[in-house]
């Protein structure tokens, strides 16, 4: 079975999802962290913890799940099952202002040349209504992301393009390397003109992925000269772009 979810802008990488059961009133949810909020694996290094912290003032109970992620050609995540990430325990219950280390175990190595990406969801498991209660359950769901990485390095890059559109400009990036990129931020300067588009982002383009941004309202006369610059997890990148038909 396939999972599909389009991207969101979410800091520190952290995917939220929120679980609803409609009524009146509302029941408050379960306050946990994570912590790291990304993971590197590998042949060498097939073993990790993390620590997840309860906020809240009531026990927590979660439930880890593992899957493999990829991205489909309209850069939304896919989620299937996969059975290569251990998570252990895979269920327990923190206590209020205490903490429980899981371990992440690596069962084969990533074969190839690749990089193979996965993600750990973190989901809350809601506890009985009290008694009474007959409102709003919501449940919170974290998600971090796996990268197993192959046995030789990796060199990641992107390849930019800029085009002109009725409704503005459009970016595109192509991950052609073996490897993820998460794009933090996006600065681009047109040839004697001010800088634009310096959003703030978190979005991950995993190995032969693409992704675009349309700048809406945002014009300029194709041929244009524009130096773009990206912070990402990879360091700043920098490419000189023609704005293109």
């Amino acid at each position: 079975m396939m999972f599909l979810l389009s991207q969101s802008r979410l800091g520190l990488a952290l995917l939220f999802s929120i679980v609803l059961t409609y009524s009146g009133l509302v029941q408050a949810a379960a306050s946990f962290s994570v912590s790291p909020v990304r993971v590197n694996l590998s042949a060498k290094n097939k073993v990790t913890s993390l620590t997840v912290t309860n906020q809240g003032i009531e026990p927590t109970t979660v439930q880890l799940e593992a899957l493999a992620w990829s991205q489909n050609e309209q850069g939304q995540d896919v989620f299937e099952p996969s059975k290569n990430i251990l998570a252990n325990p895979p269920v327990f219950t923190i206590a209020p202002n205490s903490s429980q280390v899981i371990r992440l175990g690596l069962r084969k190595p990533a074969l190839g040349q690749s990089e193979e990406s996965y993600r750990l969801f973190l989901q809350e498991v809601p506890p009985p209504p009290k008694e009474g209660f007959n409102g709003l359950s919501i449940a919170l769901r974290l998600s971090i992301p796996v990268f197993v990485q192959p046995n030789e390095p990796i060199k990641t890059s992107l390849e930019w393009r800029l085009k002109s559109t009725n409704d503005g400009l459009k970016l595109l990036a192509d991950n052609q390397s073996q490897g993820h990129i998460q794009v933090l931020s996006v600065l681009l300067t047109p040839e004697q003109q001010e800088s634009f588009a310096n959003q703030s982002l978190t979005n991950y383009l995993l190995p032969q992925q693409k992704r675009e941004w349309l700048i809406k309202d945002k014009h300029l006369a194709v041929g244009t000269p524009v130096m773009l610059k990206a912070q990402t997890d990879r360091g700043e990148l920098k490419a000189q772009l023609t704005v293109e038909e």
